[in-house]
């Protein structure tokens, strides 16, 4: 079953069961979907409904942290009840154990020529959308620190 239809029938659950939060969240996400279809002049593949939920829960996350900053924990809290409803139709994450064995692996091709933009992207197309981008930078970051010395 693809995303788009795992969603539509989730949706319809949500919708017997009145269970408005996930009810919204999910029209919202089949919104996202159909914009991105448009965009695309075609049917989406998973590939990229992932990247479309990805952006999604990014937005939540950032509301999140803005949110938090902003003294505004009712929002705050809202937002995280959206992005756990999307996280749920998202692949499980890389551990930063399993990025950081990748970038060093990565480090180590490149030798002495350690230019953050190519290590980053030889990175992010071996985890795809297994991994968090921030997490990827934040390691690459600090290895190639370690690299310099």
């Amino acid at each position: 079953m693809s995303i788009s239809e795992n969603i539509d029938t989730d949706l319809k659950q949500a919708l017997k069961n009145k269970e408005e939060l996930k009810l919204s969240v999910l029209r919202m996400l089949k919104t996202a979907l159909k914009n991105a279809e448009i965009a695309a002049k075609g049917i989406l593949s998973d590939e990229d409904a992932m990247k479309v939920l990805n952006t999604q829960a990014k937005q939540r996350k950032d509301a999140i942290e803005q949110f938090t900053k902003g003294d505004r924990s009712d929002l705050a809290d809202k937002e995280k009840a959206e992005l756990e409803i999307i996280e749920a139709y998202l692949p499980e994450k890389m551990g930063e154990d399993e990025i950081r064995k990748i970038v060093q692996a990565k480090i180590d091709e490149a030798g002495n020529d350690l230019n953050f933009g190519k290590i980053m992207g030889t990175v992010m197309k071996d985890v795809g959308q297994g991994a968090d981008g921030q997490l990827v930078r934040t390691v690459l970051t600090e290895e190639i620190e370690k690299k310099n010395g």
